[in-house]
């Protein structure tokens, strides 16, 4: 992305709205929010803003490359900034906290798949299941 958000809506026809920036804003706040909390994260400023409209909103904003969304169990896709998409998640089967580390942490299973199995790894859709360091016995 070259400009801001705003100019890259506009570059490609679309309007700013106060839907689509409270939409943004809080997937910048919440980091890795389902599109129900940004729903509720977006209602405390824009109650009539439904469901609906986030789920809109959020495939137009992916469509431009503004935000990404991962996969974090068998619940809902999570949704975050495409700026910070650079990173593994960490996710905890104890307390359900989500970390995020940078990709380098897996480069020796990155290149034992490459070498020993011809198979590139896409890292950025990476997730670890386990136990932080709170929940560890």
């Amino acid at each position: 992305m070259t400009g801001t958000w705003q100019e890259e809506l506009r570059a490609k026809g679309y309007r700013v709205t106060p839907q689509r920036q409270l939409v943004l804003e809080a997937v910048t706040a919440l980091e890795h929010g389902t599109p129900e909390e940004i729903c509720t994260a977006v209602q405390r400023t824009a109650q009539g803003v439904n469901i609906s409209t986030v789920y809109r909103t959020l495939e137009l904003l992916e469509e431009l490359g503004l935000v990404k969304h991962t996969h974090l169990g068998h619940g809902p896709s999570t949704y975050h900034l495409a700026v910070d998409a650079e990173h593994v998640h960490l996710v905890c089967r104890g307390c359900g906290a989500v970390s995020d580390v940078r990709p380098n942490v897996a480069d020796g299973l990155v290149e034992a798949l490459r070498s020993g199995h011809g198979f590139e790894t896409d890292v950025q859709h990476l997730t670890v299941y386990g136990l932080c360091r709170d929940c560890r016995p």
